[in-house]
């Protein structure tokens, strides 16, 4: 029996796939796209740059954690909205939330196909986090 499609980009989101780009490969479909606006600007990117961006952002963080605040499944979309937090290699004890995402995901045999993504950087108003939780 398949999995649900929310459950495909909650598994994903959970992973660890910045520190194994199998994960990447089992989850991404061959064809993924990601179209991503961001406050440095407007990407789009395909499977090979998001395995590559994130063997980078392994390099520069002991962990990355995304917590996920509303999963929301129609059809073939998922959307996604989380915050990703992290930790440094110099302080792995020490979390720290750097961005808020929101994401809608097509999917296409079992992976995730073209996404649609927005970000933005962590706000230091308290009342603009507990927006987010």
């Amino acid at each position: 029996m398949s999995k649900s499609k929310k459950k495909i980009v909650a598994e994903f989101y959970n992973s660890d796939f910045f520190n194994n780009p199998q994960i990447l490969k089992e989850y991404l479909h061959p064809e993924m796209e990601l179209f991503w606006n961001a406050k440095t600007g407007y990407n789009h990117l395909k499977r090979d740059a998001i395995i590559a961006l994130a063997a980078e952002t392994a390099k520069s963080y002991d962990g990355v954690r995304a917590e996920i605040t509303h999963l929301i499944g129609k059809d073939n979309q998922v959307t996604i909205r989380f915050t990703y937090y992290v930790s440094t290699i110099e302080q792995p004890d020490k979390e720290e939330a750097i961005a808020h995402f929101m994401a809608i995901w097509e999917l296409k045999d079992e992976k995730l196909y073209k996404g649609y993504q927005m970000s933005q950087p962590i706000e230091s108003d308290e009342d603009a986090m507990k927006s987010w939780i």
